[in-house]
């Protein structure tokens, strides 16, 4: 969320925030809110201090019952404008948590997808003398799954890798774990189960009502918890309500956890082969850092990404989010994404963000500026490590063989027991 003293002192910027990511504008609900709520607190306390008066006068007043009376009716106005205080702050709340961040200067300004920009890109599809097969061919073949078995045991969007593949899937997220500890990150194997407010206070959902998690959210019935869909739900919370040192920042985390998400509005969508589930599981990069580490912090999560895209041996693309697709809590965010040749484009693998001080503001984390001494809010920025099953895709089709067989990137090879090929005709 952002701060309100922020909101008034930059009303233009915050509306055209609202304009240029989509979202209704509640500014002017906000400003007279704001003022309402500042009026009412000055009112309580100076009536506070009025009755204070009265009271200590009335033991040597002469007349008693006026002075009574007249600290009953404060009293009775004091009480009316708690509770109209209590109304317009928890109005206001709601509200705050419905504007969205302030987008980066440089982020491109756009609706939709439709206006994310191209920045690069790194490595060149290869050419096939063979005729390509898709990722469900190649599982098929190779038993790699049993997509019909699992549907009918656990129901649709769910997924079983099998034999080789599930090796190489391990392989591949232990590389990226093992990669991201030694540049510095903290290994964190976070808990999928939470609670609602943990998700809201990441700040994907706008407004006070936790009810509107529930489209996207698998809530755990009959208990105050629910499943998260992604590590960073919990690291985000992770120093809540705690004032860091200075000396600490930047802090890394390179976080494992299952995923779970609903995915209510893909309905038709990539519901063949290794794309899109209800559970999959992801690395997740999170940094909690000084506001003017951000920018900084962002490239070195970009870089760490572009790299692994490069031990895999993936040819990649890196995209600008525009306004109107970063979402609602962002500054700024860069896609990578690597490419499918089954479907002849590239697809997201990750999705780098700089979240700014809005998460911190919502799970009040903050640090302790040297030698000022001054309190502040910490800047938390996200990226992708890697999310599986979904990069098994790009990697067994652009290292397919005409036999099925699969090249494993050299990279991979020794977490595989050595092997440079898996599947194939035997």
């Amino acid at each position: 969320m952002l701060d309100i003293k922020f909101i008034r002192e930059n009303v233009d910027i915050v509306k055209n925030a609202c304009k240029v990511k989509g979202f209704k504008d509640y500014t002017d609900e906000i400003i007279v809110l704001d003022t309402r709520v500042r009026e009412l607190k000055t009112l309580t306390q100076t009536k506070t201090a009025e009755k204070n008066k009265i009271t200590k006068e009335i033991p040597t007043a002469a007349d008693k019952t006026s002075l009574i009376a007249k600290s009953k009716t404060i009293g009775d106005e004091i009480a009316a404008d708690i509770d109209e205080l209590a109304t317009k702050e928890a109005e206001l709340n709601d509200l705050l948590h419905r504007v969205p961040q302030i987008p980066s200067s440089d982020a491109p300004v756009g609706k939709d997808e439709e206006s994310n920009i191209e920045i690069r890109r790194v490595g060149k599809p290869k050419k096939f003398n063979f005729e390509l097969r898709p990722q469900w061919d190649l599982l098929d073949m190779n038993n790699w799954w049993a997509p019909e078995k699992i549907a009918q045991i656990c129901g649709t969007r769910t997924y079983a890798l099998m034999g080789e593949a599930a090796e190489l899937d391990l392989a591949i997220q232990t590389f990226v774990i093992q990669k991201l500890i030694s540049k510095g990150f903290i290994f964190v194997q976070c808990p999928a189960i939470t609670k609602p407010q943990t998700i809201f206070d990441a700040g994907h959902f706008m407004g006070s009502d936790l009810s509107v998690m529930n489209n996207d959210v698998f809530m755990l019935t009959d208990t105050d918890r629910c499943l998260a869909g992604t590590a960073e739900i919990v690291l985000n919370s992770l120093h809540c309500d705690e004032i860091l040192p200075e000396s600490e920042l930047p802090i890394k985390y390179a976080g494992y956890s299952p995923c779970f998400r609903k995915e209510a509005g893909a309905a038709g969508r990539d519901t063949r082969g290794l794309v899109r589930f209800h559970q999959f599981h992801k690395v997740e990069q999170y940094i909690y850092c000084k506001p003017e580490q951000s920018d900084e912090m962002h490239e070195l999560l970009l870089n760490n990404l572009f790299e692994i895209m490069e031990d895999l041996e993936l040819p990649y693309r890196v995209i600008a989010s525009s306004t109107g697709d970063m979402g609602f809590n962002k500054v700024k965010m860069h896609d990578v994404e690597a490419w499918f040749p089954s479907e002849d484009a590239y697809r997201e693998l990750g999705s780098c963000s700089s979240i700014g001080e809005f998460q911190a503001r919502r799970t009040n984390t903050r640090f302790r500026e040297n030698g000022t001494n001054d309190v502040k809010f910490c800047a938390t920025l996200n990226n992708t490590g890697i999310a599986l099953p979904r990069a098994i895709v790009p990697v067994i089709e652009n290292h397919q063989n005409a036999d099925g067989s699969v090249n494993i990137p050299k990279a991979l090879q020794p977490l595989m027991g050595g092997r440079k090929t898996i599947g194939g005709r035997k």
